[in-house]
């Protein structure tokens, strides 16, 4: 069991799920939280994360850094994606191995799933097939830290280094700009919209992709209790979802309506849509005890009175 005198270290703890699992353990009365910015550490700097773990010696880990964004960001920087998530991943594994870490909490991701799945998505299908090609980088190096996790576990004898998958997560912190994912940037556009009296909002692709959401609280939820519980005979990595999945047109009217924006939706086919569903069987994390507690429309209310909340002093981005 954790104890509130635990050292915690949550690396990209002012992100969408970095933000989240510091505000739940602080609400559970961990006093030993280790929050250092990008400007303080820099991740990708292998000398410099060994020298924070040995200097530091969290007990505790959660990896919620990296380099993120929608399909625009990865068509746009697709070395970046690739090299900034490895590195890190690299650097954090390894410290946290040096320095005997108890338990570690690595975030995948369901871009990692082939493109053309059986829906729902089962971790025992991953590798099985090819990756969405508008975020193959972004899923090639999230695989390698899944995987990581897996061969340290397996070579050390352990089972202290926990890969998770949630689906498409949203909450307070997020990133609203273009760069982000698609509900976060819908938010944005909606309330831009709203704001200037557009008749039409124009969208990319066709409307009919289908994707899962998952708020950050429930993720945070998630970690802590696979922190605190009995994880050494659980079957990893494990699949993070809300069960529900709604089609991008679906989600967008959503958005339309928590906003106020009453104009109408156009959309443009001539850009991608990405994988046709992403829809995670979660039945692995639900058998340990986890239930999803926020629905969609709770989360979309509270995701933008956040937003409201923030205009002119955050881009709400990791």
């Amino acid at each position: 069991m954790m104890q509130t005198t635990d050292t915690i270290y949550v690396a990209g703890h002012s992100g969408l799920i970095g933000s989240a699992v510091v505000r739940r353990l602080q609400r559970q009365g961990f006093q030993r939280l280790l929050l250092a910015r990008h400007a303080e550490l820099e991740l990708t700097d292998p000398l410099a994360v060994a020298r924070f773990f040995a200097e530091q010696r969290p007990d505790y880990v959660v990896l919620a850094a990296g380099r993120v964004g929608g399909i625009i960001e990865n068509q746009s920087f697709p070395a970046d994606f690739i090299r900034t998530n490895l590195a890190i991943q690299l650097n954090v594994l390894q410290a946290a191995h040096d320095t005997g870490v108890q338990k570690l909490i690595l975030f995948g991701s369901s871009c990692m799933y082939p493109r053309q799945c059986p829906q729902p998505m089962a971790e025992t299908a991953l590798l099985s097939g090819h990756p969405e090609p508008t975020s193959l980088p972004y899923a090639v190096a999230k695989l390698a830290g899944v995987h990581l996790c897996l061969a340290y576990n397996r070579q050390y004898g352990h089972q202290r280094f926990i890969p998770l998958i949630p689906n498409s997560a949203f909450g307070p912190n997020d990133n609203f700009q273009e760069s982000g994912h698609v509900l976060s940037a819908l938010i944005r556009r909606f309330h831009a919209a709203r704001q200037s009296n557009a008749p039409s909002v124009t969208l990319w692709g066709s409307g009919t992709p289908r994707r899962e959401f998952i708020h950050a609280d429930d993720i945070a939820d998630a970690c802590l209790a696979l922190l605190n519980g009995e994880t050494d005979a659980l079957p990893l990595p494990l699949n993070l979802g809300s069960g529900q999945d709604y089609s991008i047109r679906e989600l967008a009217l959503a958005i339309a309506q928590v906003v106020g924006y009453t104009g109408t939706l156009q959309w443009d086919t001539s850009k991608p849509d990405g994988a046709p569903q992403k829809w995670l069987d979660s039945s692995r994390l639900r058998a340990f005890g986890w239930q999803p507690t926020v629905t969609l429309t709770e989360g979309l209310r509270s995701t933008y009175q956040w937003y409201l909340d923030h205009l002119g002093t955050t881009e709400g981005g990791a």
